[in-house]
């Protein structure tokens, strides 16, 4: 648990960083805890499902193989700049 005093609470980017990485924060006045900053619990992460990013390439574009690298490289060479 970090403690802070007010004038400390100026620099919001320390506090952001640590209310980010879920510490708990007492704030301070001359030894005095007058309050606490506490991290909203974030959201369960493995909650979401993600689809299947390989299934639906492959049902778009089957077993083709883009060479994009190729092409990229062959524009440059073309062009001016």
């Amino acid at each position: 648990m970090q403690s802070i005093t007010l004038r400390q609470l100026r620099d919001t980017r320390q506090v952001k960083a640590w209310l980010k990485a879920g510490v708990h924060i007492e704030v301070r006045e001359r030894n005095v805890v007058l309050g606490d900053l506490v991290p909203r619990t974030p959201p369960n992460p493995s909650a979401v499902e993600w689809p299947d990013f390989a299934a639906r390439l492959k049902a778009i574009y089957g077993d083709r193989v883009i060479p994009a690298v190729a092409d990229l490289l062959e524009d440059r060479e073309n062009s001016r700049y």
